[in-house]
């Protein structure tokens, strides 16, 4: 059922993420009114909530609930039971997050929860077994965040690998320094966590989503891969370094390159494709198409959050979920990553993507 603009929408966290990207984008969407601030704990929230420019933190809109609230009916429960409030924006901990995602859809609201969907695909298919229950009973929905899906520079070289023909090689470096004291890696749960793959799946899903946009095409789609994981840096938990050499449908090989732990620098995208090469280096599209002279494009630096929460914000009231943010793309997302894992963990076995035809 359509709903009414603006959504009246809550947002569940307050950490790094909601504190730079969903809050502004929120405010800044037409398409919302932030009514309401769910942390752990109060403090967290107001800290939040002083982000909010011209409103005091202990203003009363938006409200303010947490575990530790000291008032009464200030509880998630509490806020689920807001008629004001028909979308929720989750962002918490990896772990933590599916459950809060299930009482929020049986409670009927709209939910926009992070990346990754689940910490492993057994889980997220609990977590999507629900949403179809609860999409059936109270036509509540399903969205996972995925912001590299809307940044410009790869839609403009996923269009232009596109106009070239299908790829017949790729080349995938996403290379860093994860500092110890950085504030990523300070955040407790990042530090012990309680899933497979550390740093690679929090941010690698990222990464995963950017190959699979850019290998659109049924062709294209990864079909298979051999994998070699470690832990590099010692200061860092769990696995933080992988290498992997993904076939496509089509046959095509590639690599994809994550680390957490290097010395080295990179954020690198390269296509070969039968009509040329494509090549996304940090903010910058080189194509060049084969016997032709060579385009360079230049973006602006954007997350592309607000693009994200918009397109989730326009579904949700004309009652078409945005396919870019859909549970089965975030589950393919979640397989590219977890077959490497499972790949690096048989000293690079040869294993199939099942989930990737979406």
């Amino acid at each position: 059922m359509a709903l009414t603009s603006p959504l009246g929408v809550a947002i569940i966290g307050s950490g790094i993420f909601v504190k730079e990207e969903h809050l502004p984008a929120a405010l800044n969407s037409p398409l919302l009114s932030l009514k309401a601030i769910f942390s752990r704990s109060i403090a967290s929230a107001r800290e939040a909530a002083a982000l909010i420019p011209g409103l005091d933190a202990s203003a009363s809109t938006p409200d303010l609930y947490a575990a530790d609230a000291p008032e009464p009916g200030r509880t998630f429960e509490d806020l689920l039971r807001r008629q004001d409030v028909s979308a929720v924006i989750v962002a918490l901990p990896i772990v933590a997050q599916p459950e809060f995602v299930r009482a929020a859809l049986s409670a009927g609201k709209h939910v926009l929860a992070e990346k990754p969907i689940a910490k492993d695909v057994a889980t997220a298919r609990t977590l999507m077994a629900a949403a179809h229950e609860a999409r059936r009973t109270n036509g509540a929905t399903l969205c996972i965040a995925e912001n590299y899906r809307f940044m410009p520079r790869l839609l403009y070289a996923r269009d232009e690998a596109r106009r070239l023909g299908r790829v017949t090689h790729f080349s995938i470096k996403v290379m860093m320094l994860m500092e110890p004291e950085g504030k990523w890696a300070r955040t407790p749960w990042r530090r012990e966590p309680e899933y497979d793959g550390g740093f690679l799946l929090d941010g690698g899903v990222h990464f995963a989503a950017a190959a699979r946009l850019l290998l659109a095409g049924d062709g294209n789609r990864p079909a298979a891969v051999r994998a070699w994981t470690r832990r590099e840096g010692r200061d860092l938990p769990a696995l933080d370094t992988v290498t992997a050499l993904v076939r496509t449908a089509s046959g095509a090989t590639g690599t994809f390159q994550h680390s957490a732990a290097t010395l080295m620098s990179a954020m690198e995208w390269d296509l070969a494709c039968e009509g040329g090469t494509v090549r996304s280096v940090e903010n910058e599209v080189t194509v060049q198409p084969r016997g032709g002279d060579a385009t360079v494009k230049r973006f602006e630096r954007s997350r592309a959050v607000r693009e994200e929460v918009a397109a989730w914000a326009k579904g949700v009231i004309e009652g078409a979920p945005c396919a870019q943010l859909s549970p089965e793309e975030a589950l393919a997302d979640l397989e590219f990553m977890e077959k490497m894992f499972r790949s690096g963990e048989q000293d690079g076995a040869l294993l199939e993507y099942e989930l990737q035809n979406v």
